[in-house]
């Protein structure tokens, strides 16, 4: 039996890796999100066991009552915990201030850092267990209009990498996960998706729910969605000059296009 729980499970990504996890033998799924109605009718159409928590994972309870749902409905066992939940803070910094980069990294990082800490002692119990935080490509290639985002995605990612060192002695895996433009319903991605140049560089959820199965389940430490991603994060690491003079150029004019949509 492995009990996972995963955040942001009601659309997208989220509900995604639970239908692939659901595929998975002997697996138990806990949904947990802001929208009761839809984890319900996800957990009917599952074909394994599944629980559900309503829950807004920046509420100051949170983190205990997600121990709490765990600890009375699966003897406080937990083998697998996917961080997805996130929100898009996108915007120009002149625009929108320091007050959008405080509520995005609210919710992108600090809820997803102060569950891991209710949480911890758990995965530890159950070792060999995981832990897959979902950042993103943006968090390590930083474009105009999504400083928020990229930020708290950085810090979660840098993050990540810290946190798998400290819990390797313990048993506790932490894989990364860095989707790039993955059309859903928080993130549409129409003006990429409308243009057969630009169509290319969309992945899919589904994409997105094998690439959390293997940081997890397989222990992997870190996976790009889709995987050419990992090429542009390289570069800015090799050939910082050329990623900025292309993000600079007017190439990068239908990328400010979809950050537009995206908010």
């Amino acid at each position: 039996m492995t009990i996972a729980l995963i955040t942001g499970a009601s659309s997208g990504l989220g509900e995604a890796t639970a239908r692939r996890l659901a595929r998975e033998p002997g697996m138990q799924l806990v949904l947990l999100a802001r929208r009761a109605e839809r984890l319900e009718r996800l957990a009917e159409e599952l074909p394994v066991p599944a629980t559900v928590l309503e829950l807004d994972l920046t509420a100051v309870d949170a983190p205990a009552r997600a121990r709490s749902h765990l600890q009375h409905h699966h003897g406080g066992r937990l083998d697998l915990l996917v961080n997805n939940a996130g929100a898009g803070g996108r915007g120009n910094f002149s625009e929108t201030g320091h007050a959008l980069v405080r509520e995005t990294m609210a919710l992108n990082f600090d809820a997803q850092l102060r569950l891991v800490e209710s949480l911890l002692p758990l995965l530890r119990a159950s070792s060999p267990s995981a832990i897959v935080n979902v950042a993103s490509t943006a968090g390590r290639v930083g474009r105009a209009g999504v400083g928020a985002y990229s930020a708290s995605k950085a810090a979660f990612a840098v993050w990540s990498d810290c946190l798998r060192a400290e819990e390797h002695p313990h048993g506790v895996h932490v894989g990364t996960v860095m989707p790039g433009f993955i059309p859903t319903e928080g993130f549409p991605q129409r003006e990429l998706a409308r243009k057969r140049a630009t169509r290319w560089m969309l992945g899919t959820p589904e994409q997105a729910a094998d690439a959390i199965v293997q940081a997890g389940l397989g222990r992997r430490a870190e996976r790009y969605v889709p995987r050419f991603y990992a090429v542009l994060a390289a570069l800015r690491t090799v050939a910082p000059g050329l990623v900025r003079k292309v993000l600079a150029s007017k190439r990068a004019d239908v990328l400010a296009t979809a950050t537009r949509e995206e908010t």
